[in-house]
């Protein structure tokens, strides 16, 4: 049996995706969590403000909208700069939105409406706000979901593609989302 068989390059030749940089996924997902962290010091400190649960709802949203564009940037960024990295990313960032984005839903549910069906139901169907952000969420979940190899094998690349576009439509829900609480804030 032998060594394994190497693959060989040109000299000077940039080393293959995977090998290049390989801590750079695992130290975005652990910046990615750092925020949660941190907020979850504050609140044990009592250090979220008059209101703490309004406080919480606010950073676990921005952070999955933030979050969310940031991944929806990485194809631009790589075409305007070269750059690869953003690419190798981009589903971290993904996953980290929606991450944040099921925080913010259930501290909304769990801790703001005591997990009150009725009282979220009527939010969700009386505030387009929280319409348009529950809308997201809810378009977030397959792409959660379908975001292995197994699953884009599974689908199909086309299929798994379309499905993936929804990520836009989410991202724009959740900019309404947070632009129409803005304005409600604003006018109360």
């Amino acid at each position: 049996m032998g060594a394994p068989a190497r693959t060989m390059s040109r000299p000077g030749a940039p080393a293959p995706a995977g090998r290049k940089l390989p801590w750079l996924v695992p130290a975005v997902v652990t910046g990615g969590l750092i925020p949660l962290a941190v907020l979850g010091l504050r609140a044990r400190a009592g250090a979220l403000g008059a209101n703490a649960v309004a406080e919480a709802l606010n950073q676990l949203g921005l952070l999955a909208l933030v979050l969310l564009v940031a991944s929806l940037a990485a194809t631009p960024l790589k075409i305007v700069s070269g750059w690869t990295f953003p690419l190798r990313i981009r589903k971290a960032l993904g996953l980290l939105a929606f991450f944040y984005a099921c925080a913010h839903f259930l501290t909304y549910a769990l801790v703001d409406q005591g997990l009150d069906v009725r009282a979220i139901v009527e939010d969700i169907t009386e505030r387009p706000f929280i319409l348009a952000g529950f809308v997201a969420l809810l378009l977030l979940v397959p792409l959660a979901a379908t975001s292995t190899a197994r699953m884009l094998k599974r689908l199909g690349a086309a299929r798994w593609k379309r499905l993936h576009r929804l990520a836009y439509v989410a991202a724009v829900l959740g900019v309404a989302h947070f632009f129409l609480r803005v304005k409600k804030d604003a006018t109360e």
